[in-house]
């Protein structure tokens, strides 16, 4: 996959793509995320990229000039290595919030554009002419969509095929593929400041181990994010939910009544 990010500020970047697994995704040529400065698009000798907003407001918003010369140019590039299907992505607090499901469907692109708004905002007129989605990372506002970008850039690329070594990895974990957070982990030493391993967990007994790690997931997302179980749990979901809260089968009838 390639990753083109047009931003104002390219050197905050380094601290997310150079390290770590992302830096060995794109050693192994697994991802290739690409910087480019929307300021060496600009019109003017002084690089201007932003400008006061029509109708009067506070703060500068940026002009479509330089964001959309950049777009064309990154997908130009794009195409001309192969990649001939890009999608283009604003980084935006009005976007749709970036959910797991999503960044699969994003980690099956070949190309994606990521635009990073900052100051005021950035020209409608943007949006309008080339811009396929806005995505949001929370109802919050930051000062610019650089980091956003790099939450997304870090979510889709280890969905990618062999960047995290094992397809298992992504598996089970929260949100993988429904909306029931993970099990708890545990790994040596097997007690720790009197607080020890469940024996379940060392007894080898696979299916009883699956049942435990399933009945704990669902007790997690009962306990810390309830509203993400909005359906009737199975007969098997609720024997495996009794054993994660002590053999009680009534755990799951009494969170539900705000327990």
């Amino acid at each position: 996959m390639r990753v083109d990010v047009l931003t104002l500020f390219p050197e905050m970047f380094a601290a997310v793509t150079d390290m770590s697994i992302l830096k060995r995704a794109q050693s192994q040529g697994l991802l290739d995320v690409r910087l480019t400065d929307i300021r060496a698009f600009a019109l003017d000798k002084h690089r201007v990229v932003d400008d006061y907003p029509f109708g009067g407001g506070a703060g500068m918003v940026l002009k479509p000039e330089p964001v959309i010369a950049a777009v064309e140019a990154v997908v130009e590039q794009a195409r001309a290595a192969g990649h001939l299907e890009s999608r283009v992505i604003l980084l935006s607090p009005q976007g749709q919030v970036l959910t797991q499901a999503r960044a699969t469907e994003l980690s099956k692109r070949e190309h994606l554009v990521l635009i990073c708004g900052h100051y005021e905002g950035i020209d409608h007129r943007v949006t309008q002419l080339a811009v396929h989605e806005e995505i949001s990372v929370g109802d919050y506002v930051l000062t610019g969509g650089e980091l956003p970008a790099m939450l997304l850039i870090d979510c889709v690329a280890r969905l990618l095929p062999g960047v995290l070594g094992s397809p298992e990895s992504t598996a089970e974990e929260s949100f993988a593929s429904e909306s029931v957070l993970e099990y708890p982990h545990y790994t040596r030493p097997r007690e720790f400041r009197g607080v020890s391993v469940p024996e379940v967990l060392l007894s080898g007994n696979h299916k009883e181990i699956s049942r435990w790690r399933r009945g704990h997931a669902l007790r997690r997302t009962l306990e810390k994010r309830p509203e993400l179980l909005q359906r009737e749990l199975s007969k098997y979901d609720r024997e495996c939910l009794a054993i994660a809260n002590g053999d009680s089968p009534d755990f799951y009838s009494l969170r539900k009544e705000g327990f």
